[in-house]
């Protein structure tokens, strides 16, 4: 073990300067390299011909096996132009099935890329050709489907520039894709997270810092103790086996960014990491957001925000003078970070700020809505409080909106003939924080509904979990407001409820405690059909959900100006409510982000089929 001194810590410090590592010191306060500059690899034109194979990488000096595109990792990026059509031909050569998904393209159901759903998959030492009319622009990335092959390094991004002038000025680019990396195969973290849901958790509360009553009023110890769960256990897989990387490179790597003093520098930043939220910030500098998922947004300045799992954000930084700045992308749970800098020239280093202080998930994690309202009998109070979720959406439709049990839902074990879909569970008087989940209508009496928020409230409007108390401008769902006017005016003709569940002891995770190899049939909609969906979290984790194939408008209060999304995050023991209009035919995956959420059963399948066919089905069923 390498004994930490004054004096060592001072010569190391001095020594920072250079290359010399600090054994010490955590990754990302490594002292760094004199920097990589290089852009990443770029193809384009109508015709590109990509190759997925095993590969070595090297993350801070030390080499890691890696599965990628092209030799990269990440995979190319992909440079397209709305209007074109594109022809994609994969080389698998691997010794097992791959795949690719276009995340956040809207492209024919065939060519989606879901082994299983879309496509029966890449087999090993073969070749597919993916070919689709690109009818959209802005920032998206692309990676695998299969297995978990994307924790490995598959994964890399797309920009599709417009057809026409871009309203977005910039003077320069950059992308940034951020990533998570272990040494560990991922089946074998996988593994572990069955065996102990919170293996990787290294930042548990300690004894003393519970008797003492350091981190949480007495209150939410004693609540938090009867489920057996810690609440430091904001992130499944951390910093305790992850390196956290910016375009494929460590913190030490001390990947940068050129600009020229007063330049407008356009970062399109994604999130491909297989379980890691990141708070982005550059200190120094206003964050201006003006794209979301690929889709224009009105700028909103900001000092931080968080990217979850799968989305993307393009902002603006306008830096005057020729200094560095550090880009700050710190893991959600505060156990590691990973940064690039900003700089006039190579070499040039800016500090790097500290890790803050660890998150603790609190009583409105539990969906318990408002801290002084826990001790309270639940059972009086009835349902989940849709109303109050509802307060500060748009009223022109909230109210109008019945809630639908469809027969088909109804057969899927979703709901009940005559009640809303996925149930709105009535919560008896609650002695301890474990809910009787055999008292929530609705859902099923399964081992994957481990509890049941008895008051989730929209969070929509609050900053992501352990960002509230930042001191500083943090972006929320509810800042953003579409450029440009909705495609689809009309109001939903049926709203539908789906529940978030899981059991963090035994690793199992589900929409409505119906894990993917259970379910029985798929999420039926009717094409051109609008509909209001409220996902309600009743874990105590943040769920990024993604529907391929649409883009859906988030009811935060903006009316026809709602931000289009094809990934939301969703609060632990909160709701997030959404209008889509299933305007495309076909199969389409439906699934949490987080890789071993998906893995573990969060995941099912949306189907939309034209009218007729629902037409054909029901009178079948009647003859």
């Amino acid at each position: 073990m390498t004994r930490l001194t004054r004096r060592r810590f001072l010569r190391d410090a001095t020594l920072g300067g250079g290359a010399l590592a600090a054994p010490w010191l955590p990754a990302w306060a490594q002292p760094v390299s004199a920097g990589i500059a290089a852009p990443l690899p770029t193809v384009s034109g109508t015709d590109i011909a990509l190759t997925v194979a095993h590969q070595m990488m090297t993350i801070d000096g030390k080499p890691s096996h890696a599965i990628g595109i092209n030799g990269t990792v990440p995979a190319p990026l992909i440079r397209l132009k709305e209007g074109q059509t594109v022809r994609l031909t994969v080389t698998n050569a691997l010794d097992e099935e791959t795949s690719i998904h276009w995340h956040g393209l809207l492209v024919p159901f065939q060519m989606d890329g879901v082994p299983g759903i879309s496509f029966p998959g890449i087999p090993a030492r073969t070749i597919f050709t993916y070919e689709f009319p690109v009818i959209q622009a802005g920032t998206y990335w692309y990676h695998s489907h299969s297995g978990l092959q994307e924790q490995m390094g598959h994964y890399g991004p797309i920009v599709i520039d417009p057809a026409g002038p871009d309203p977005i000025l910039s003077d320069r680019e950059h992308v940034i894709v951020l990533s998570d990396h272990s040494p560990l195969h991922p089946h074998a973290i996988f593994r572990k997270l069955k065996l102990q849901g919170g293996y990787f958790n290294y930042q548990k509360q300690t004894l003393g810092g519970l008797l003492a009553g350091r981190d949480q009023p007495a209150g939410e110890r004693r609540m938090w103790g009867g489920m057996r769960m810690d609440p430091t256990d904001v992130s499944d897989v951390t910093g305790a086996t992850y390196t956290y990387l910016v375009n494929g490179h460590g913190p030490a790597d001390n990947w940068t960014a050129l600009f020229t003093p007063g330049e407008r520098v356009r970062l399109r930043i994604v999130n491909a990491a297989a379980m890691t939220n990141f708070n982005v910030r550059i200190p120094g500098l206003t964050l201006t957001v003006v794209q979301a998922d690929g889709q224009n947004v009105k700028p909103v300045a900001v000092d931080e925000f968080q990217i979850a799992v799968a989305e993307t954000y393009d902002v603006i930084v306008e830096p005057t003078e020729p200094l560095a700045y550090t880009l700050v992308a710190e893991a959600w749970d505060r156990s590691g970070m990973t940064r690039a800098t900003l700089a006039p020239r190579v070499g040039m280093t800016a500090p790097v700020p500290a890790l803050r202080k660890r998150p603790l998930a609190t009583m409105k994690d539990m969906g318990m809505g408002m801290h002084g309202m826990a001790g309270m009998d639940h059972g009086a109070m009835g349902s989940d409080m849709t109303g109050m979720t509802g307060m500060d959406h748009d009223a022109t439709k909230v109210d109008s909106v019945p809630e639908v049990c469809l027969p088909e839902h109804a057969a899927m074990g979703h709901c009940k003939p005559g009640r809303p879909l996925g149930g709105d569970p009535a919560m008896p008087g609650m002695s301890d924080a474990m809910r009787d989940v055999s008292n929530a209508p609705g859902l099923p009496r399964t081992p994957t509904v481990q509890t049941v928020a008895p008051m989730p409230v929209d969070r929509t409007g609050e900053p992501p979990q352990g960002l509230d108390d930042a001191g500083h401008k943090v972006l929320v769902y509810r800042d953003l407001v579409a450029l440009a006017r909705n495609p689809d005016l009309r109001a939903p003709s049926r709203q539908m409820r789906i529940h978030l569940t899981g059991n963090m002891e035994r690793y199992m995770w589900a929409f409505d405690g119906v894990k993917l190899n259970e379910v029985k049939a798929p999420i039926p909609f009717r094409h051109g059909e609008r509909v209001r969906v409220t996902l309600v979290n009743d874990t105590m984790m943040a769920h990024p959900i993604h529907l391929h194939g649409h883009f859906f408008e988030l009811v935060t209060g903006h009316g026809n100006h709602a931000p289009r999304k094809h990934t939301i995050n969703v609060a632990p023991g909160g709701t997030a409510t959404f209008d889509l209009t299933a305007d495309a035919v076909g199969d389409w995956a439906f699934h949490c982000h987080m890789l071993y959420h998906m893995h573990a059963g969060m995941m099912q399948v949306v189907t939309v089929r034209p009218e007729v066919a629902f037409l054909e089905r029901d009178s079948g069923a009647a003859a």
